[in-house]
C-alpha cells in the first residue's frame, strides 16, 4: 500500500504537470496572437482587407465567437488534435482582429502596458493558486459584472460617450483581475480531482480548455488597461 506522503508527492506532480501545460499552451497562444497582430498591423493590404470591409471584419469576429462555444462545449468530444488546432486557429485569428492596436497606440505604450497587464495577472494568478480562501462567490460576482459591462459596452456603442467607456475599462480591469483568480483556483481544483490514469489526449484537451480561459482573462485585461494607460498615436 502506498504511503500518504507518496501520494501527495504524486499527486503535487501530477497537479504542477497540468497547470505547467496549461501555462505554456496559453503562452504560445499569446505569441501567435501577438505575432499575427504585427504582422497584419505592418501589412497596408491586409489592413485595408480586414478593416475596410466590414463583412470580412464581423465575419472574423462571429467565427471567433464560434470557435470559442465550440472549443468549450464540444471539448470532451473532439480529438485532442483538432482542440489544439481550434484554439491555435482563435488566436490567430484573434490577433488579425486585434491588430488595430499598433494603428492606434504607440508602439512603446502597447509594450508598457503588456508587462503592466503580465504582472497584475502573474499576481492574481499566483493569488489563485495558493490562497486556502473559496473564490466560487466571488467568481460568481465577477460573472455578473462580466454581463453587466458587455451589456453597458453594447450601449455605449450607440452613445460613444468617453466617460462611459473609461468607466467599463477600470471595471473591466477590477473583473479581470478577479476572474483570473478566480479562474486559476478553479484550474488547480481541476488538476488535484481528475483520476489517476486519464489518456494523455484527454488531458491535453483538459488543458487546452484551461488556457483558452486564462488566455481570454489576459487578453481582455491588457485591452482594458490598453485604454486606460496606452498612447495615442495622435
Amino acid at each position: 500500500m502506498e504511503s500518504i506522503p507518496l501520494k501527495r508527492t504524486q499527486t503535487q506532480i501530477m497537479v504542477n504537470e497540468f497547470i505547467r501545460s496549461v501555462y505554456n499552451w496559453m503562452a504560445i497562444g499569446l505569441a501567435l496572437t501577438g505575432f499575427v497582430s504585427f504582422y497584419v498591423a505592418n501589412s497596408p493590404s491586409l489592413i485595408n482587407l480586414i478593416f475596410g470591409n466590414r463583412l470580412i471584419f464581423f465575419g472574423l469576429i462571429i467565427g471567433e465567437l464560434a470557435l470559442v462555444f465550440t472549443i468549450s462545449s464540444r471539448v470532451q468530444k473532439m480529438q485532442a488534435s483538432t482542440t489544439t488546432a481550434l484554439f491555435l486557429l482563435y488566436s490567430a485569428l484573434n490577433g488579425a482582429t486585434l491588430s488595430f492596436i499598433f494603428l492606434v497606440y504607440t508602439k512603446s505604450s502597447i509594450t508598457s502596458v503588456f508587462f503592466i497587464c503580465a504582472a497584475t495577472f502573474t499576481a492574481c494568478s499566483i493569488y489563485g493558486m495558493i490562497t486556502k480562501r473559496d473564490l466560487t462567490s466571488m467568481g460568481g460576482f465577477m460573472t455578473m459584472g462580466l454581463i453587466g459591462i458587455i451589456i453597458a459596452s453594447v450601449v455605449n456603442l450607440f452613445m460613444r460617450n468617453h466617460g462611459m467607456t473609461l468607466i467599463i475599462s477600470y471595471l473591466g480591469v477590477f473583473i479581470f483581475i478577479g476572474l483570473t483568480a478566480y479562474d486559476t483556483q478553479k484550474l488547480k481544483t481541476m488538476a488535484v480531482t481528475q483520476p489517476s490514469g486519464l489518456e494523455a489526449g484527454v488531458i491535453r484537451k483538459g488543458a487546452i480548455l484551461g488556457a483558452l480561459t486564462l488566455y481570454l482573462d489576459f487578453i481582455n485585461l491588457f485591452l482594458f488597461m490598453l485604454y486606460i494607460f496606452g498612447g495615442s498615436r495622435d
